[in-house]
């Protein structure tokens, strides 16, 4: 007894339907994957960048000063990698001398910048470098072509290059060249820093000192005036 053409399974186009719809799951679920584990980094890189503002505080409250930056061109195998370089006020982070990662999510060190008055070391019978009055000279702006700043008169900036990792170094020392106006910006060791939301060309992130929060931990810790 033959099976008639309705009693013999699934007909090819059934089988292309379902594999289509196999095929549209499974590239759901991986995006979904992906996505959420961008964000998990970025979530990291966040977190990442305020416990090393809070490392930052803590060494000048311990040193009544900031800790200089790190020579950015050592490879992590060096000894001295990672550790300040005085009298460097910009470099990568000193993750060493602070005990902290050496890369962010990404696989980039921390860029650090910070003032010389605030990485001098106290002087005499001072409990710190600076003082009360001190005021920084850096900045933080929304796009490389503002005029106007969102922060300014700063000790000290820290960069995260994001997941593109353009205009950071690497734990070989070796640095990947950023190209876009606002990332070069926070790439060219110069005073002005861009702080903005990420779009195809930008990934940074950027965090600071606020001078503020320093004098008032400074003066609770009888390091100032």
């Amino acid at each position: 007894m033959t099976r008639s053409p309705t009693e013999s399974g699934f007909s090819l186009i059934e089988l292309s339907i379902v594999l289509i719809v196999f095929g549209l799951l499974a590239g759901s679920l991986l995006g979904q994957t992906t996505g959420q584990r961008r964000l998990h980094a970025e979530q990291r890189a966040r977190a990442q960048l305020e416990l090393s503002l809070e490392a930052l505080y803590g060494f000048a409250i311990s040193h009544g000063r900031l800790p200089c930056a790190a020579d950015p061109a050592h490879d992590s195998q060096l000894a001295d990698a990672g550790i300040e370089n005085c009298p460097r006020s910009k470099g990568v982070f000193p993750w060493r001398t602070l005990a902290l990662p050496e890369t962010d999510p990404w696989g980039q060190r921390l860029s650090y910048y910070a003032h010389e008055k605030f990485i001098a070391a106290p002087s005499g019978e001072a409990r710190a470098g600076f003082t009360l009055d001190s005021e920084g000279s850096l900045a933080v702006r929304p796009t490389a072509t503002a005029s106007h700043t969102i922060a300014d008169g700063l000790p000290a900036v820290i960069v995260s290059h994001g997941r593109n990792g353009l205009g950071g170094y690497r734990s070989n020392g070796q640095r990947t060249p950023a190209s876009h106006p606002d990332e070069a910006e926070n790439a060219n060791a110069d005073r002005i820093f861009i702080n903005r939301p990420p779009d195809a060309q930008y990934d940074d992130h950027v965090a600071w000192i606020v001078p503020t929060v320093l004098n008032t931990r400074m003066l609770a810790a009888g390091r100032l005036p």
